[in-house]
């Protein structure tokens, strides 16, 4: 299986040719805002964006067919990928201790006032580019927001995030806000067909479904047995609203057999996915999956934060993984 590089490395943008478009002319025009948030699901493409509008602006904004494109020979683009660039700094979620989540730490963020305010190195621009801003805590998005308040000249912040909701208010409203959508299925088509020529189609069929059109998720969920992951998640939702307790168990055992937690955080996104499907559709109308009867759908909305909050406290707290299980799916099941 051949993936893509990472984002800062990645030359190819597929989807968003209009976000891409309306940065390029923002830019184009003398009208660029000193700050923007690219919003929208995990692995749609934000942190891509992100990147290909930095090196373009660090490249020099050469003109071209394809928005935003620098060519990968291009040294602006060598220095990107390689995180050497003197002009762009990055500010990307560490976990640090073991144990500890994913987080944007504020000693990180008060080194952004003094980058932004030296001299570009090449004459041009100098970026800030924040993946996953929703990783900092209050104390760091605030000591964020004195730079977005007041920013030095020729400075740009490039922030990307899947919950907007949970920053700021201040930190929201100081920013020229792009939403990326799921790509549509000829698109993903296009993406996987690309990345994972390999695979059989109806595979790439099953990922396309499972990651919601959003690329960068469905060619992780394809290195991380993302489809085996859903069928253990569809074979547990058969057996709603009362699960055989040996197959529970045994179901637990499979999830906490990686020491990394790698399956059972998997099996838990699917598990929530599948949750949301099936009530979006049931609000609105549509089919009703048999398990749903079993309680009024307020409560299956209730149970699915809940079972957010597990997954968050046992990778947190690095709780055991099978009693994580066992705790969470019962829960699930009629009372």
């Amino acid at each position: 299986m051949s993936l893509p590089p990472e984002p800062r490395a990645n030359p190819d943008l597929f989807g968003h040719q209009d976000a891409a478009r309306m940065l390029a002319e923002a830019a184009g025009a003398g009208r660029l805002h000193h700050a923007w948030l690219l919003t929208g699901p995990r692995g749609v493409g934000k942190a891509t964006l992100a990147y290909r509008f930095a090196r373009w602006l660090l490249a020099g904004s050469p003109p071209g067919e394809e928005p935003l494109f620098v060519p990968p020979g291009d040294p602006a683009f060598r220095r990107v990928a390689a995180g050497a660039h003197a002009d762009l700094r990055a500010l990307v979620p560490n976990a640090g201790d073991k144990g500890v989540k994913m987080m944007i730490r504020v000693d990180e963020v008060r080194t952004v006032p003094r980058f932004l305010s030296l001299t570009a190195a090449e004459g041009g621009w100098r970026i800030i580019l924040v993946e996953q801003v929703e990783a900092m805590n209050p104390e760091a998005q605030n000591a964020l927001l004195k730079t977005l308040e007041e920013p030095p000249p020729r400075a740009l912040l490039l922030l990307t995030t899947s919950a907007p909701d949970r920053l700021l208010p201040t930190i929201r409203s100081r920013c020229r806000r792009i939403d990326l959508f799921p790509l549509s299925d000829a698109a993903m088509t296009g993406v996987l067909g690309h990345w994972l020529p390999d695979m059989a189609e109806a595979d790439r069929q099953g990922l396309a479904r499972i990651a919601g059109g959003a690329p960068g998720r469905a060619l992780e969920l394809a290195e991380g047995e993302g489809l085996a992951m859903q069928a253990e998640v569809d074979g547990f939702l058969r057996t709603l609203p009362r699960p055989d307790p040996r197959g529970l168990h045994q179901l637990a055992d499979r999830l906490a057999g990686k020491r990394d937690g790698s399956a059972l955080i998997t099996f838990i996104e699917l598990l929530r996915a599948s949750l949301a499907l099936a009530v979006r559709e049931a609000a609105r109308g549509g089919a009703v999956a048999p398990y749903l009867a079993a309680r009024p759908l307020a409560e299956w909305a209730s149970l699915w934060d809940t079972l957010g909050r597990l997954a968050d406290e046992t990778e947190t707290l690095n709780l055991d993984r099978k009693q994580a299980v066992l705790s969470g799916l019962s829960r699930l099941a009629s009372r």
